[in-house]
């Protein structure tokens, strides 16, 4: 049995009956371990480490550290930009490697976060039983967007289509052997920290994986649907910053006290602009408006497609108290930039709070970063936290404004069937149709 790791100033021979380690290890669970005694107990805490590389530490070292962090925030987040940019420009395959490494970065990040502050090294089996609940969820969602985009590919390849057909249940199957092990890995006086370190695991399981799978949802529904929020999102970020550090006064919110209604709305009438912009170039171009489809002729992804309405300018109207003001009547543009508006409104206004619950987060464990992945931006994670938000947004906004029901699902469920089944349905559409005038009704041959 591997004892539990004390903390320090706990007692003159620094050991624990079991009965007072299952008392310790509830009241650490329930966070009633916040006492004044324990608190002047600890060890201050130590100084920020300063992880500015140091070709940029010697360029700046003139600054003052407000503007040197200024300047490193700047230059790493153009670097992370161009980066965007290029990633963009290999393809949505190389897209989708890179949502699934940022994913597993985020996931590695705040499960490292739950080890370190329940000290839950010694659960057995626990690390290996968190990377293998990862590979479950993802083998489970991956598997669900290859059949659902890759289906022609999927039905021409025996291997692939006996996968496809039992997807389901071999998901349920590598779950539940987790679930067993997980069970069988309870040991006593740890039972309660094993149950919260499994909660700990589905819940961040929850918030990374499955938003991360909508993320690619987006994407395959065209790159400007990917495109365009990302980079409200980032916009949003770097104007709020902007505005806070030269305007900001007044603070925003107590989680956040860097944070200033200056920002706030400066980083709104900032975003909405910029969204505007960004969808009148992007909707000009198919390979940002077109559907992501795969090729199964040259088994590769197209982007060709003729425009939807979305995509196709349009004149409207200006209320004609603008029109003496503009002296316009009328203004051309996109309808989806219409949308954009939508699109940007929750990038400034509520996708913000995405940012702000990762800061209560690291307030409720004492963290200032998830990680120092990214010198003065912090972890994967901290840059992430508001795109998770967004991407769940988008998907639901796409499904409830923008797309009804997809007919090319319908066809891959229609091929499923057996051939009586199959007659079936065809009989029963074209009774439909004849009866709505579409079709002139015939006798069969």
């Amino acid at each position: 049995m591997s004892a539990l790791r004390l903390r320090p100033g706990r007692g003159a021979d620094g050991q624990l009956d079991s009965e007072d380690k299952e008392s310790e290890l509830e009241n650490k669970l329930d966070g009633e371990t916040a006492s004044d005694s324990e608190c002047k107990s600890e060890a201050p805490p130590a100084a920020p480490v300063d992880d500015t590389p140091e070709v940029l530490n010697r360029a700046l070292s003139n600054l003052s550290s407000r503007w040197k962090n200024w300047w490193v925030r700047g230059i790493l987040t153009l670097a992370m930009i161009v980066f965007f940019f290029i990633i963009i420009y290999l393809g949505p395959l190389v897209l989708m490697m890179i949502v699934m490494c940022v994913q597993i970065k985020c996931f590695q990040e705040i499960i490292t976060i739950g080890y370190n502050v329940y000290h839950s090294y010694e659960l057995p089996w626990f690390r290996t039983l968190s990377w293998y609940f990862l590979l479950c969820v993802n083998y489970f969602f991956y598997g669900e967007t290859v059949t659902d985009y890759f289906f022609t590919l999927v039905q021409r390849e025996e291997p692939l289509r006996i996968l496809s057909k039992y997807h389901r249940f071999i998901s349920f199957a590598l779950y539940l052997t987790g679930f067993c092990m997980f069970v069988l890995s309870l040991v006593k006086k740890h039972y309660r920290l094993q149950f919260y370190m499994f909660g700990w695991t589905h819940v961040t399981l929850l918030i990374v994986v499955t938003q991360s799978h909508l993320i690619i949802h987006n994407l395959f529904e065209g790159m400007i649907w990917f495109i365009v929020p990302i980079s409200c999102v980032i916009c949003n970020d770097i104007m709020a910053y902007m505005f806070g550090f030269f305007f900001g006064r007044t603070p925003l919110i107590k989680l956040s006290p860097k944070k200033t209604w200056e920002g706030f709305i400066g980083g709104f009438f900032a975003t909405v602009v910029f969204g505007l912009l960004l969808s009148y170039v992007m909707s000009g171009y198919r390979c940002f408006t077109c559907p992501v489809e795969f090729n199964n002729d040259t088994n590769s992804f197209t982007v060709d497609c003729e425009p939807s309405e979305l995509f196709q300018l349009h004149n409207y109207n200006i209320p004609p108290v603008f029109q003496s003001v503009l002296g316009w009547k009328t203004v051309r543009m996109y309808p989806f930039q219409i949308h954009s508006i939508a699109l940007s409104t929750f990038a400034s206004l509520i996708g913000p709070f995405g940012g702000f619950f990762a800061s209560g987060f690291k307030r409720a464990f004492k963290i200032k970063d998830f990680a120092n992945t990214i010198p003065g931006h912090g972890g994967i994670m901290d840059r992430f936290d508001c795109q998770y938000l967004m991407a769940t947004f988008v998907n639901v906004y796409i499904a409830s404004f923008i797309r009804g029901p997809n007919p090319s699902k319908l066809v891959q469920q229609f091929l499923t069937l057996r051939p009586d089944q199959q007659l079936n349905i065809f009989n029963t559409l074209k009774a439909h149709l004849v009866d709505k005038g579409v079709l002139v009704g015939s006798e069969d041959p």
